[in-house]
């Protein structure tokens, strides 16, 4: 049995080294294999630590290892590529975040004006293509994350950010998106990007984050 949890360690290793040929989720899935191996070996070997006991709790381990964190689905590259289409020279930043999560990093020339929460105009296009791509993923997650530049005190960018926050979110349900899909928070200026003693540095800082994850479909 112990031959059995290195060796699905030693494959989630491998399996994590192969960065070359592999997706983010196959290679976040190896390490979860291996990492729940190790805890499901552990499990079965504080509750009778005979083989059968161990070896039972590698494979469920390893199973439930392999099942953590978001799944990266055709769904979610389609949506990726349609907000890289739709955001083409806006500055908007569209990523797969290594949890597999897809990130829009909206800097302030696009989202918001100084001191306001207001959805811009050219922000509005965004959201409506962004929108579109929600309300056909009924398992997605979102996180929208609000961030000020540090002109001003905490007592007024903590609650601007978190009003940036709930724009995004409000305008996006307006929209069809299921509210219960949302999380917001704020940030106030405490999670820079670029230097607050310019212009350009503060700008960059004034931003909207959103994350969408997406889970297995729920039983």
């Amino acid at each position: 049995m112990k031959k059995f949890v290195l060796a699905t360690c030693a494959t989630a290793i491998v399996l994590s080294g192969c960065a070359g040929g592999m997706t983010d989720t196959q290679r976040n899935t190896g390490i979860g294999a291996g990492i729940g191996a190790l805890g499901g070996a552990a499990i079965g070997s504080a509750t009778g630590g005979n083989r059968g006991a161990i070896g039972t709790g590698a494979v469920v381990g390893a199973a439930a290892g392999a099942l953590g964190g978001y799944l990266w689905s055709q769904r979610m590259e389609n949506q990726k590529r349609q907000m890289e289409a739709a955001t083409q020279g806006t500055g908007v930043a569209v990523t797969q975040t290594q949890n597999n999560e897809l990130k829009l990093a909206i800097p302030s020339d696009v989202s918001f004006d100084v001191g306001r929460a207001n959805i811009k105009p050219n922000f509005a296009p965004v959201l409506d293509q962004f929108a579109s791509g929600l309300r056909n993923n009924p398992n997605a997650e979102v996180r929208i994350i609000g961030h000020t530049d540090s002109t001003g005190s905490d007592a007024i960018n903590n609650p601007l950010s978190v009003d940036r926050a709930t724009s995004t979110r409000d305008y996006l349900v307006a929209r069809g998106v299921n509210a219960a899909a949302f999380r917001i928070e704020g940030r106030g200026s405490h999670e820079p990007v670029a230097d607050n003693n310019s212009d350009a540095g503060r700008a960059q800082n004034r931003r909207v984050e959103i994350y969408v994850g997406e889970r297995g479909p729920r039983s």
